[in-house]
């Protein structure tokens, strides 16, 4: 079976081990082209989510990402090498950089070595963190969330239930459920009652 988006302009495929739910709109194909989980079920998409033009799931080999329905992804880049949630009814404005790994060491000389590899095999698992100290740390996004354009969501990280994260924010600590967070790195601004 083809996964083929109709009338898209690039020329691949939507990977098999994505499985899309109900009335799912994925915009182009490309958003998989640094798609390389080798899972069975790598990717989960809810009914009726959406991915638009822009989006780039940057999955490693042992990647999982689950996107649940009714969540709006608009220019999102998800890089991970472990696992990426994002719950439902949720939206993520253009330029948010979702990511569990750092994907280089912390360790500048283990760093340069990672770098040198790279430079000469062009294979991006060589820049996979195999230290603790900088292992994936899965990233959790609860139910409607709202992430506003230009916001980094770092490794380790869970945004509770009916928050809000403010423009060109970096989250690098947990945000509790309906809070409005802001700034970097992102601190509550104040919690959200009824009002949304």
């Amino acid at each position: 079976m083809t996964r083929m988006i109709p009338g898209d302009w690039f020329p691949g495929a939507i990977p098999n081990n994505v499985v899309l739910g109900e009335g799912v709109h994925i915009e182009t194909a490309s958003s998989f082209s640094r798609f390389r989980s080798r899972r069975p079920t790598a990717a989960t998409f809810g009914d009726h989510s959406s991915a638009y033009a822009g989006c780039m799931f940057d999955l490693g080999p042992d990647a999982e990402l689950h996107v649940g329905s009714w969540t709006l992804l608009n220019g999102l880049w998800v890089i991970a090498d472990a696992h990426v949630s994002i719950g439902s009814q949720g939206l993520i404005s253009w330029n948010v950089v979702i990511m569990d790994t750092y994907r280089a060491s912390r360790d500048a000389a283990t760093r340069r070595e990672q770098l040198k590899s790279f430079a000469y095999s062009r294979d991006p698992d060589v820049l996979r963190c195999h230290d603790s100290a900088d292992a994936p740390r899965q990233v959790i996004i609860e139910d409607n969330v709202w992430i506003s354009f230009d916001c980094c969501i770092l490794p380790g990280v869970r945004i509770g239930a009916g928050s809000v994260i403010g423009a060109r924010s970096v989250v690098d600590t947990d945000i509790p459920p309906n809070s409005l967070a802001a700034g970097n790195p992102a601190r509550i601004i104040r919690t959200l009652g009824n009002e949304r």
